[in-house]
């Protein structure tokens, strides 16, 4: 039985670039730094061309956020959380974010633990749609061009000393942003509950 190693499944699927645009954004929804050093990776290594890549990962980075906006307004049409947040207060709240959505959501995506909270507050507030979205658009393209270069070159490293090991190494690389991600959550909620 013949194995498959991810540097085949990229090989392979080389032929069908609707496909790996496809696995780019879906893996920007499980977790987004992760899938751009992945594909950084992939894209120095030959396995999918640079425009294919970046396009992907700014698409489904952005539909995220999207999408987490779109949680906020569903939830603002429940009766539920309507009584969470009296409606003077949230008439404050909206008019406040108003002036300052484009900042808001441009600065939230350079902070750790801030965007779920701010996405999904912009949409329960209804923050004008065309603003948040190219605030979303404009930090994404900041953030993840810088960290796509960084680990391009790390991919250039990696392929330069460590040859067809360079994707055991990206997997531990990718273990250890998502152990860095779990411990900087708990850390915030240690300092949100008071426990550190």
């Amino acid at each position: 039985m013949p194995t498959l190693s991810v540097s085949a499944i990229l090989v392979a699927a080389r032929c069908h670039p609707a496909l790996q645009a496809a696995a780019v954004i879906l893996a920007t929804f499980v977790l987004e730094d992760a899938a751009t050093v992945i594909t950084a990776i992939a894209v120095q290594a030959g396995a999918i061309p640079l425009p294919l890549a970046l396009g992907a990962l700014y698409t489904g980075i952005v539909l995220g956020d999207l999408g987490l906006y779109g949680l906020g307004a569903l939830a603002a049409g429940l009766p539920l959380v309507g009584r969470l947040l009296p409606p003077q207060r949230r008439e404050i709240a909206c008019d406040w974010i108003a002036g300052k959505v484009f900042r808001v959501v441009l600065v939230s995506r350079f902070l750790p633990g801030v965007r779920l909270p701010t996405y999904t507050t912009c949409g329960y507030l209804g923050a004008d749609l065309v603003r948040f979205t190219l605030a979303a658009a404009v930090g994404t393209a900041i953030w993840t061009t810088s960290l796509f270069v960084v680990a391009w070159h790390l991919g250039a490293l990696l392929a330069a000393h460590l040859a067809e090991w360079r994707w055991a190494a990206a997997g531990v690389i990718v273990l250890l942003i998502l152990t860095a991600q779990l411990l900087r959550a708990r850390l915030h909620a240690r300092l949100i509950t008071g426990n550190g």
